[in-house]
């Protein structure tokens, strides 16, 4: 892969001199295994840039050579079969996890290596909505809402309630600021946790399977919520996940990972009418196709022998952090000490 030198595509300069990969058509991998390394250069200003990220715990690779620009301001998604590292993806770009080999930019800055006191003022930047919402028990929706503020920022009490209940509001939880996560539905709870990822403006907001646990018709209201918080915040958004018809209602860009690699990364309108195999079997979701059952399994492939979908890779890797919100999420993962083993 070639790094260095400046970009241009559709008349963007690289952003604040930083390397990216090579312009030009994007990359898929077919069912004999991919022509090259799939690559994509986002038009405009990215906001993050990853570039041939690598990474493996012992002799399990969970990420291969992962190259995509994430535009600023839009909303992009990362889809794939359980196991395949859109998990493990995440926590590299927050730096809860450093990559074997490659670079991740963020909003210019190189984090791959990057000092701890400086990568926590990088993580200020995030948002973070996880899976289960990771409200605190024992307080309220309105102090989970506030955690982020009280804990990163000098507002006081009133500036603080004026941001509360104005995200609060936002996700139609005004009336519901004084009930314990336990008191709540699960779609509540995940509202309350997007309120608490908007707190503090982040410049980006990841979301981690947003949708887990709900059923369609509250998938469907957080969807608009999504949105809306976009477009009224024009914050850039990512989100992983496997829920095709979320994708396609929220999603600008959108990229698939299978078997540690990324298939194809491009505008959804693209992605939808791609025909490599893995890509519409897993946007029909038909059992026929190069997306097996057990993908572990997959692993008996003799060496040498291609693949279908994407070269000789396996999938898989250590999920979610436990933490609280955002930030203040973020920042606390980061001083774990072990790594938790999830899809």
């Amino acid at each position: 892969m070639r790094l260095g030198g400046k970009r241009n595509v559709e008349g963007a300069a690289g952003q604040r001199g930083q390397p990216h990969a090579p312009a030009g058509p994007v990359a898929s991998a077919g069912p004999g295994g991919p022509e090259e390394a799939p690559t994509w250069v986002a038009p405009g200003e990215p906001i993050i840039s990853l570039a041939g990220v690598t990474k493996a715990f012992g002799s399990h690779t969970v990420l291969e050579d992962v190259t995509f620009d994430i535009p600023k301001g839009r909303t992009t998604a990362i889809l794939g079969p359980s196991g395949t590292g859109k998990s493990v993806l995440l926590k590299n770009i927050l730096g809860l996890l450093t990559p074997d080999r490659g670079q991740i930019w963020v909003d210019g800055d190189q984090i791959v290596g990057m000092r701890e006191r400086k990568l926590y003022e990088v993580r200020k930047k995030f948002g973070v909505l996880f899976q289960d919402g990771a409200l605190f028990g024992s307080m309220s929706l309105y102090d989970n809402i506030a955690f982020p503020l009280r804990e990163h920022t000098r507002k006081s009490e009133r500036e603080i309630r004026e941001v509360v209940l104005r995200n609060a509001e936002l996700v139609g939880l005004l009336s519901h600021m004084k009930k314990l996560p336990g008191e709540v539905s699960g779609g509540m709870k995940k509202r309350a946790g997007l309120a608490r990822a908007m707190v503090t403006d982040p410049e980006i907001v990841l979301f981690d399977e947003p949708d887990s646990g709900l059923d369609p018709v509250r998938v469907a209201y957080l969807d608009e919520l999504v949105q809306t918080a976009q477009r009224e915040t024009g914050a850039t958004f990512f989100v992983i996940t496997h829920n095709i018809d979320s994708v396609k209602r929220i999603a600008d860009y959108m990229g698939i990972l299978f078997r540690s690699r990324l298939v194809k990364f491009a505008r959804k309108g693209e992605m939808l009418a791609c025909d490599n195999p893995v890509i519409q079997q897993f946007l029909a979701g038909r059992p026929e196709g190069p997306i097996g059952m057990d993908e572990m399994a997959d692993d008996t492939v003799p060496a040498g022998r291609p693949r279908p979908g994407t070269g000789p890779a396996t999938a898989g890797g250590p999920g979610g952090p436990a933490a609280a919100n955002g930030a203040a999420a973020a920042n606390g993962a980061a001083r774990r000490t072990s790594e938790d083993q999830s899809s």
